[in-house]
């Protein structure tokens, strides 16, 4: 739904400071044990692509952005849209095209459906669009390029009802006859007209949707297209959008919840004239929230719209109301994991309206007032960026919501929401993905941290440990290419080889990234002259040092002398290769001396 608006409500808590090391979080200076959960990220299997994330500015916010007498304000409001390293980094821009007579490019009916229309149009930012093409300008300069502009309405002129709002159908799809005539082609000059202005101020809009919430009728624009008229229409706009020489795609069909879009997916690729000419499926998740797959016959789906307007500005992160910061934080990843979503959109990014919360963030005349929300989109949106690609991730523990990512650059996200009300330990696995070392860097919001970076995590052995604090949202960056982490706390040891009889066997060493209080060990497995079809490693550990966290094998024990044995896929080792495998502890690492077997 449209006029939203938004009021700052409640003051965030204090801080609490975590720390990933050695499987401990501390608080206020106390450490406590945690359960360990594991986690594989596996970047063999591969899901939807990611064009991106973004929010519309329409129905005047654009204009309240542009209209800022401070000029710094104005810098920081578009750092927060657009920055991709102190803001979100949105990459969609969702304009409307404006349907009524004060704003639409088209304020006087033509006498006909096929006479020339008089549209009104100077290029110079007017109040025609309520600031859209300024702050498209905008979010050019930032590098975004995927600009989806959208009609709410036809024309009152052009529909049964004479009026851009309050519903009203088309003329001229199936059944919606008027006494005017046939305006679908009138319509789709209109809809392209839209985009050759933008062109003609050299920017190019390669998104365009010709309808709204096509089942909801109400006193702004508005327009009721059932799924057979949705896909007439396309027929006709997409013929239009190539006799122009353009290389637009349709979007359709912006459904008021989840449930409304099979109808509409249904019908248009029961069309194959209209399943040619469409391009992006859409749907809004107001009615009902996108959490299950839709059959798009291949295309890409976006969810486009959707926020939580009633009532006063909720900034909390989490306090079980569906404005909350942690609620959004599912609502992303059920979409992105549960519906394959190709994108996520909020309605506004930024308003200056009161007394909702339509907007991630309110302006209140200079002042910013950030709902979590906000940080929930941040942890997700600056991360992962348009090109990436889903790929597996998986865990026995239903209290973490997980799903992960491949960058363009090779980079691998990693997003966690952590459900359960304590700490947990967890072990990251990350097989597929092509990195074995490096650093894995952490940003976390909860009720008290907003997309804050943590101390970088080591990667050894295809893995790393971490903690995720109680009701908790962490994002993880892996660079590609295995980057180490930067730390003054962190020291490098090796420890000891076997030797094994008869050049036979297996060999193993250990290497040490060590802190104050755990470290963490990479195990190098080596098969002798002949391969290796299972192994086992015996590690005896100091006093007081303790296993927490596995990966690249199973470990029987967790003090004293503990043995590691291959997993299935890393047991067959071929004569002089080797596998590794590693662990977290805490303690001491000092003086380990490992002994391989051959199983």
């Amino acid at each position: 739904m449209q006029s939203r608006s938004t009021r700052f409500g409640a003051a965030l808590t204090a801080v609490v400071a975590v720390t990933a090391l050695a499987g401990y979080l501390v608080v206020a200076g106390e450490r406590t044990a945690l359960a360990a959960s594991a986690v594989t990220i596996d970047g063999a299997r591969t899901h939807q692509r990611i064009d991106g994330f973004g929010m519309s500015e329409a129905f005047g916010q654009a204009n309240a952005i542009r209209n800022l007498g401070d000029t710094a304000l104005r810098k920081q409001v578009l750092d927060l849209l657009f920055s991709e390293t102190n803001g979100a980094g949105f990459s969609i821009l969702r304009n409307l095209i404006p349907s009524d007579p004060s704003h639409t490019m088209l304020p006087n009916a033509p006498s006909g459906p096929s006479a020339t229309p008089a549209y009104v149009w100077n290029g110079a930012d007017d109040a025609t669009d309520w600031g859209q093409l300024w702050l498209t300008k905008q979010a050019r300069g930032y590098g975004v390029s995927t600009i989806y502009n959208d009609a709410w309405s036809a024309p009152g002129f052009m529909k049964t009802n004479n009026d851009e709002a309050n519903g009203g159908t088309l003329c001229g799809v199936p059944g919606a006859s008027c006494a005017s005539g046939d305006w679908r082609q009138a319509y789709a000059n209109y809809l392209v007209q839209n985009v050759k202005n933008y062109a003609s101020v050299g920017i190019t809009v390669p998104y365009l949707g010709f309808l709204n919430e096509p089942t909801w009728t109400t006193g702004y624009s508005s327009m009721l297209i059932n799924p057979t008229q949705a896909a007439d229409f396309t027929k006709v706009l997409a013929n239009t959008i190539r006799s122009a020489g353009l290389s637009t795609k349709i979007v359709c069909c912006e459904t008021l919840g989840w449930n409304n879009l099979p109808g509409y997916t249904n019908a248009t690729l029961g069309d194959s004239a209209a399943a040619a000419g469409l391009g992006v499926f859409s749907s809004h998740g107001y009615a009902s929230a996108p959490n299950s797959v839709v059959n798009t016959g291949g295309k890409p789906v976006w969810q486009t719209e959707w926020s939580h307007g009633q009532g006063t500005f909720n900034a909390a992160w989490d306090d079980n109301t569906a404005q909350s910061g942690f609620r959004w934080a599912q609502n992303i990843h059920n979409g992105l994991v549960n519906a394959n979503l190709n994108a996520f959109l909020y309605w506004w990014g930024i308003s200056n309206s009161t007394n909702s919360n339509s907007a991630l963030i309110q302006l209140s005349g200079t002042t910013l007032n950030f709902a979590k929300r906000y940080y929930s989109f941040v942890n997700y949106s600056r991360f992962i960026r348009p090109g990436a690609v889903r790929i597996g991730a998986s865990t026995a523990d239903a209290d973490l919501k997980v799903s992960a990512y491949k960058n363009t650059d090779g980079s691998v996200v990693i997003v966690a929401l952590n459900s359960a009300t304590s700490a947990t330990q967890t072990s990251f696995t990350l097989p597929g993905t092509g990195i074995t070392t490096g650093s894995a860097t952490p940003y976390l919001t909860n009720g008290s941290s907003n997309t804050a970076r943590r101390q970088p995590i080591a990667v050894t052995a295809g893995g790393f440990g971490a903690t995720l604090p109680g009701r908790s949202l962490v994002t993880y960056t892996i660079p590609a290419g295995g980057s180490q982490p930067s730390t003054s706390t962190t020291t490098s040891a090796s420890a000891t080889t076997t030797t094994p009889p008869g050049g036979d066997g297996c060999t193993a060493s250990v290497s040490l990234n060590s802190w104050n209080g755990g470290f963490v060990a990479t195990v190098k497995v080596t098969a002798g002259a002949s391969a290796v079809n299972g192994w086992r490693v015996a590690l005896t550990l100091p006093s007081g040092t303790a296993v927490t966290n596995t990966w690249n094998a199973v470990a029987a024990g967790s003090t004293g002398t503990v043995q590691f044995t291959n997993t299935d896929h890393n047991g067959r080792i071929a004569a002089g290769q080797s596998a590794e495998f590693g662990f977290q502890a805490t303690g001491s690492g000092s003086g380990l001396t490992p002994a391989c077997s051959a199983a």
